[in-house]
């Protein structure tokens, strides 16, 4: 295919189009794009544009005043006039478009033209050359977030971190001309509204008015019509009393209540009506456009003098006591305003929020705001109260229900107790980073209402219609308990929005942080705020290699659990050992019978000695513990047949993972067992916090190993770790990809297994052995031994799975690691899915 003049080759591959200003990767992608309507619609445009050149002359120096008809009445004399733009000050110049060119050709061939006196000078019009300009780039009224370059002089002219933060409140926030123009507008439509829904509210929320408030922010507004609702059934009632229609203020030419019955009329009838009443009836306001089929259904619209964009929701009471709510917070304590502008310029800063199309898997600001309220709520002392806290000091006044939900806290702040905390906000802000930094985000769920971290089995029970939509990351809202404010996140996001805290956490510990250059150079949130490489990932995310071992980390994924396990980590008070248990179960079947792994249990002996843990407790998890019998009573629970060494006397796969042929090899939950008993984590967790009691850490729940009986991986009998001696006796990832795709060539299609199923990773493995038998390699290829433990509580919640070698004489771990890095978590996830 030949490239056309819209299109060229890219260096480093690929294509770029000169037309669209985009690049693709390949000559399909290519000519799929050439093919596609944006491209198409351009090239129309830029047609149009060319012919409207070739058939168009400049013309000048008539008089001021002069009408396109005075001007299409002159050049009618040389042939048919297509259109006359005229300049916008009336008098400088015009455009004339003929119909065709022997029309332009006659006219400028004219040696002079005169009219009404006046000399005209005419000309070939210019021709430029069509370029594309986005729209996100025509629109100069939506102003863009401060720039670094911009912010850095102001930062580094202060003298301490927590003046640089109020020095970015101070550069962020609204004007006060920018308020009154956001009150000038509300009022307006608060009368023009009233004229059409009687007794309605107009009522601002979100960022304008939330205490939170940026240049470019929108203007969210409610728009309340619960009073007119109550007026039109009253004015229904007396002239039905009265046996005649509709009072004169409801039959009103202005009013529409007539047309319209608010009780019984949907959502997106009623929005359809704002519609109408914004497009025709307010001045100065255009681009209406109503939304019914989002979340919160709106009407958009533009304030075309000022730029300004705004929202209108009819049944978004609750985003009105949010921001209340907020605005309590910020009276509360006036260290939670800079904190707040500064974790979200951060965020933005290392693309964890902000997307400038809207939606994607970052967070938003309300959900940033409420990761820095609850990490207040999480200071000893406290810096901020728990809503449940901030409930109780209510009164019968401040009593307020919506949707079902109780919003009620105190609207007065002056009557509410100061907080203890003193710190400042450069150590805030440090904090904030080392509490997130090290939080267990896949096994806890964020609850400002309370105050602390519940466990996320408490919300696994999905048949209650009042669960949130659980995700990698889990907020909820104060109030709307159903809703995870983050529920948008993937994996990925909540893992960079982890390291990005770590990072920024290390950082704070230097003094580049805390003290000001005296040598004029970048420092404090400056240095914060400049983007990074992104580093290794964390520990136990993944591959971690060392001098003598190697760790894989196994996440605790909802979305990889089955419904059985669902059911049965339901309530659980320490879930993280009933994952465990079924964790190491999927690993030993991972490697018994997939990749033909003889296991069998080992001594642990220490090489640490006990540490203290991260709650700074004693932890005995790497001292001498008598592995065999944990082990021994594993395999019986698990229920999971070893595969006997091919090399002595056994049948090649001869005996089959029950999970292949659809029954579950993973250990049964005792059913019987009380997680909900008085003194269990959950049912401490399910309590109201007291006053003066110091809330319950995820940490504590980290069970001790007893000694005063066996040891069994059940939830009766914690225990951290587990491990096995094994043995591999096939290279099973040299030529692995290979061997799948000839087995899928030469299975049939009806009886050929999903691709990365465990059942053809079974048979992929088999056919290694088969080569390997038939070129007569014999022995054991490596040795290791596997150790197993849970983490959670202070890190995410995952098992690690330790690996080091015994017997490599021949270099191979290094290898056979690296291909366990990314198949012992993807297949273990198989397992799990299919267990139960």
């Amino acid at each position: 295919m030949e490239l056309d003049a819209d299109t060229q080759a890219l260096a480093k591959g690929g294509f770029h189009c000169l037309l669209c200003d985009i690049n693709v990767p390949n000559q399909a992608s290519l000519e799929d794009h050439l093919k596609g309507r944006k491209h198409q619609k351009l090239r129309s445009v830029r047609d149009t544009r060319k012919t409207q050149e070739q058939h168009s002359v400049f013309v000048s120096g008539f008089q001021r005043g002069t009408t396109e008809l005075q001007l299409i009445d002159h050049f009618q004399r040389f042939g048919p006039v297509a259109s006359v733009i005229m300049d916008k000050d009336q008098g400088v110049y015009a455009i004339v478009q003929f119909n065709n060119t022997e029309s332009l050709q006659v006219a400028l061939a004219e040696p002079q033209h005169c009219m009404a006196g006046q000399r005209l000078r005419v000309k070939p019009r210019e021709t430029k050359e069509f370029k594309y300009i986005p729209k996100k780039k025509q629109d100069p009224s939506k102003q863009q977030l401060i720039s670094l370059e911009e912010l850095t002089p102001a930062l580094c002219q202060a003298d301490t971190v927590g003046e640089q933060m109020q020095r970015l409140v101070e550069l962020f926030e609204l004007s006060e001309s920018e308020r009154r123009l956001r009150e000038l507008l509300v009022s307006l439509l608060q009368e023009i509204f009233s004229e059409f829904f009687p007794e309605c509210k107009v009522l601002p929320f979100g960022s304008s008015v939330n205490s939170f408030d940026i240049h470019s922010c929108d203007l969210d507004l409610f728009l309340d019509l619960e009073n007119t609702k109550t007026f039109q059934a009253k004015a229904k009632s007396t002239a039905a009393q009265a046996g005649e229609g509709l009072s004169e203020d409801a039959q009103s030419e202005d009013s529409i209540l007539s047309d319209i019955d608010l009780e019984s009329a949907t959502s997106t009838e009623v929005l359809e009506l704002v519609a109408t009443v914004l497009q025709k009836c307010v001045p100065g306001v255009h681009k209406v456009q109503a939304v019914p089929s989002a979340r919160r259904p709106v009407v958009k619209f533009i304030h075309k003098e000022s730029g300004l964009q705004g929202d209108i929701s009819i049944n978004n009471r609750l985003a009105v006591r949010n921001t209340r709510f907020l605005q309590l917070c910020c009276s509360l304590d006036e260290r939670l305003r800079p904190l707040v502008y500064a974790v979200r310029y951060w965020a933005k800063q290392k693309q964890l929020a902000g997307n400038p199309c809207g939606g994607g898997p970052l967070l938003n600001n309300y959900a940033l705001t409420l990761l820095v309220i609850f990490f207040l709520q999480n200071r000893q002392p406290p810096v901020l109260p728990s809503v449940n806290h901030l409930k109780s000091l209510a009164g019968e006044e401040d009593r307020c229900i919506i949707d079902d939900w109780d919003c009620t806290f105190p609207c007065d702040s002056s009557t509410l107790p100061a907080s203890e905390n003193t710190e400042h906000l450069c150590t805030l802000l440090s904090e904030f980073y080392n509490f997130y930094g090290q939080f267990d985000f896949a096994g806890a769920v964020i609850s400002p209402r309370h105050g602390r971290a519940l466990p996320i089995t408490d919300f696994l029970n999905s048949a209650g219609d009042r669960n949130p939509r659980l995700g990698p990351l889990n907020i909820l809202d104060p109030f709307e308990l159903c809703h995870n404010v983050a529920g948008n996140l993937n994996e990925r996001t909540e893992q960079r929005l982890r390291r990005q805290c770590q990072e920024a956490a290390k950082y704070c510990r230097s003094l580049q942080y805390q003290r000001k250059s005296t040598k004029g150079k970048v420092w404090g949130l400056v240095r914060l705020f400049h983007q990074q490489g992104g580093s290794a990932a964390s520990h136990g995310q993944s591959g971690e290699a060392g001098a003598d071992r190697m760790i894989i980390g196994i996440p605790f994924k909802l979305s990889a659990l089955s419904g059985d396990t669902r059911k049965q980590l339901q309530g659980s008070g320490d879930f993280r050992q009933l994952w465990f248990s079924e964790v190491c179960g999927a690993m030993l079947c991972v490697l018994e019978n997939v990749l033909q792994i003889s296991c069998s249990p080992v001594k642990r002996v220490s090489e640490e000695g006990t540490k203290p843990n991260a709650s700074g407790e004693q932890s005995s998890h790497l001292s001498e513990t008598s592995f065999n019998e944990i082990a021994e009573q594993e395999s019986a629970n698990l229920d999971v047949p070893c595969v006997k060494d091919p090399l002595k006397g056994g049948t090649e796969n001869e005996t089959k993972s029950q999970e292949l042929k659809g029954k579950p090899c993973l250990q049964e939950a005792n059913n019987n067992e009380d997680v909900h008993s008085k003194d269990s984590p959950i049912a401490s967790l399910q309590d109201e916090p007291q006053s003066g009691v110091k809330r319950p850490r995820l940490s504590e729940e980290t069970p001790q190993p007893s000694s005063s009986k066996k040891q069994k991986l059940d939830p009766a009998h914690p225990q951290p770790a587990v491990g096995w001696q094994c043995t591999l006796w096939h290279k099973v990832w040299a030529g692995r990809r290979k061997v799948r795709r000839d087995l899928l060539k030469v299975l049939k299609e009806d009886s050929r297994p999903d691709g990365g199923s465990i059942e053809l990773e079974s048979k992929v493995t088999e056919a290694i052995a088969q080569q390997e038998k038939e070129a007569k390699v014999s022995g054991a290829v490596l040795e290791f031994t596997l150790h197993a433990e849970v983490v959670g509580g202070t890190e995410d919640t995952r098992t690690l799975a330790k690996f080091t070698p015994l017997v490599d004489g021949s270099n191979l771990f290094q290898d056979f690691f690296h291909f366990l890095e990314s198949f012992l978590p993807r297949m273990t996830g198989k397992f799990l899915e299919k267990s139960g």
